[in-house]
This record gives C-alpha cells, sequence and structure tokens, in this order.
C-alpha cells in the first residue's frame, strides 16, 4: 500500500505538471511562440473608436489588431502574429509599434493588477511599469494628433474560412494563403520589419558597408579588365605583359613576292676578287717556278709569249 501510494502520488503530481504547462501554454516554437490562445474560430473584431486598431470583445485576452497583424499583450509580454491563432512572437518593448501602446486601457479584456487605478479612456502608464530607460529611449509616444488618425488596415476576412482542423498551422502554408488573399502592405515600419521577419526563406539583409550580389546575366561575352599599372611603369613593359597586338590591316592586300631559296651556310658560294681568277687562270699549266715570281713579272711574261702564239 505505502509503494502505491508513493506511485500515485508521482502519477497525480506529473499529471498536474502537464495541466499547469498546457494552462499557461509558454513553449519556444520554431519558428514561434505558444502563448496558451486557443481560438477555434476567428474572432469578431470591433473598432477601437478613433484608433487605427480592433480589439477582440468576446475573447477573454488583450487581443488586438493592427496594421495587418495581430497583438497580444499576456502576461506582461507584447506578441505579433499574421493569424488569429498564432503561432506567435515575440516583440520587445522598445519596437512595439506606438498605437498598439497608444489603446486606452478600456479595451483590455484581461487587464493586468497593475492597471488598476489609470484612467479607463488614456493609455496603460508603460513609462512607470518598463522604467525610465523605456521611458527615454520612446520619448513622446503618446503625443499626436488624435484628429489626423490613419485609417485602419482591412480586416483578413479570408481567415474564417479557416478554423479547427483546417486551420493552417505550418508557417509556410499561412504565407501563401495569405500572399493570395491578402493585399495589404503595412504602413508603419515597425510592423512591416516584424512581417518580413515571419516570413520564411527571407533573404539576409544588406550590412553597412556590403552591397548586394549582382544578378547574373546569361548570354553575354565575359568582360575582362585589365589592372592599370602602378605610376612611373614604362608602357613599353605594359605592352609587353599584355602582349603584341594585332596589327591592322591598311588597304588592299599587296600579291606576294617570290623569294629565293635559302642556302645552308656551309654550302654558300665562295665569292674570289677578280685578281685573284686571272692570276689562277695563267697559273694553271705553269710550273710552280714561274708562278713564284712577282705578281707583275709573271704576268706580263704570260701575256707576250700569247701574243707570239
Amino acid at each position: 500500500m505505502r509503494y502505491l501510494l508513493v506511485a500515485l502520488w508521482m502519477l497525480c503530481g506529473s499529471v498536474t505538471s502537464a495541466i499547469a504547462q498546457v494552462s499557461v501554454g509558454i513553449g519556444i516554437g520554431l519558428p514561434g511562440v505558444s502563448i496558451g490562445i486557443n481560438l477555434p474560430l476567428y474572432p469578431e473584431l470591433v473598432r477601437v473608436p478613433g484608433y487605427p486598431v480592433y480589439y477582440a470583445p468576446q475573447v477573454n485576452s488583450n487581443f488586438f489588431f493592427y496594421d495587418g497583424m495581430y497583438w497580444v499583450y499576456e502576461r506582461d509580454e507584447w506578441y505579433a502574429s499574421t493569424w488569429y491563432n498564432g503561432p506567435w512572437s515575440l516583440v520587445d518593448p522598445q519596437v512595439v509599434p506606438l498605437f498598439v501602446l497608444r489603446i486606452p486601457v478600456r479595451y483590455y479584456r484581461s487587464p493586468p493588477a497593475y492597471f488598476r487605478g489609470w484612467r479607463a479612456e488614456a493609455p496603460p502608464r508603460w513609462g512607470e511599469h518598463w522604467g525610465n530607460d523605456w521611458e527615454r529611449h520612446r520619448r513622446g509616444w503618446n503625443q499626436w494628433n488624435h484628429r489626423s488618425a490613419p485609417s485602419p488596415a482591412p480586416l483578413p476576412a479570408y481567415q474564417r474560412q479557416y478554423s479547427g482542423d483546417r486551420y493552417p498551422q505550418q508557417i509556410e502554408r499561412q504565407q501563401s494563403l495569405r500572399s493570395q488573399n491578402y493585399r495589404h502592405q503595412p504602413r508603419d515600419p515597425v510592423v512591416r520589419q516584424h512581417e518580413q521577419q515571419q516570413q520564411p526563406n527571407t533573404p539576409a539583409p544588406v550590412r553597412h558597408g556590403q552591397t548586394a550580389a549582382a544578378p547574373e546575366i546569361v548570354g553575354t561575352r565575359p568582360h575582362i579588365e585589365f589592372a592599370s599599372p602602378p605610376a612611373g611603369t614604362d608602357r613599353n613593359v605594359e605592352r609587353q605583359e599584355r602582349g603584341p597586338r594585332a596589327a591592322e590591316p591598311r588597304g588592299p592586300a599587296s600579291p606576294p613576292q617570290l623569294q629565293r631559296p635559302r642556302q645552308d651556310p656551309g654550302q654558300r658560294e665562295q665569292r674570289i676578287p677578280a685578281q685573284d681568277q686571272r692570276d689562277m687562270s695563267f697559273r694553271e699549266g705553269r710550273p710552280k717556278h714561274e708562278t713564284s715570281q712577282g705578281p707583275g713579272q709573271g704576268t706580263e711574261r704570260g701575256r707576250t709569249e700569247e701574243r707570239g702564239r
């Protein structure tokens, strides 16, 4: 019996813990956060008079709609989503849109305890709740002209047909249906940033000092750039590095000229001076002692004998 009681006590403790987790409903999900709000149907939304904001009077939660997105204030935190039943994204108090902060206290269906004593027609005292640092960062957040409030964004009525089991749970499916049925573009830059963060496959933003990659152009010739030579570089050296430049034709081409065939250097004809050729002609058939005389005498005797013959 003792072991049985211990087992029952452990089982009850685990069930109680599970029920507490379901009731609190806080769990980190990808890419959103579950905050325990389970709406089986599309809620009825009523416009806050004089504000570009809607609230849900029949929902027991601080549920609002502004500039194409749903906003919920739960357990001292702001959450945002593009669909009425989430999943939700946590929003830092420093970047909550101004018109969401300006919603009067009376339109909070589940106000926290510290709202007591605050004026129902005035917005919550966020500076007292979040501290002086927030007040300095959002200075003048409640100073605006009530007569020049922008018109509210159209309600995404197409989401009424997606309730219960038909509700799209995947972010990709939600974004696909939204792009097909809802054409509103957020005017508030903060809302536009939140919406882009919730979209899947969002390209990374270009940081300061970087440039986006240029699109690839198909079917064009490659462009080759030559780096300019440093100061003091000789232009002849630059031409040699780039290679010889093809000569451009100037006028009609001339007919080809016949060229003498080249001879091998070892077979070239040896040219002999004329004087040596005459000496060689007279020396042929002569004794060696006659050729040993001076060049003038040998030559003259040869001529005299040739005349006598």
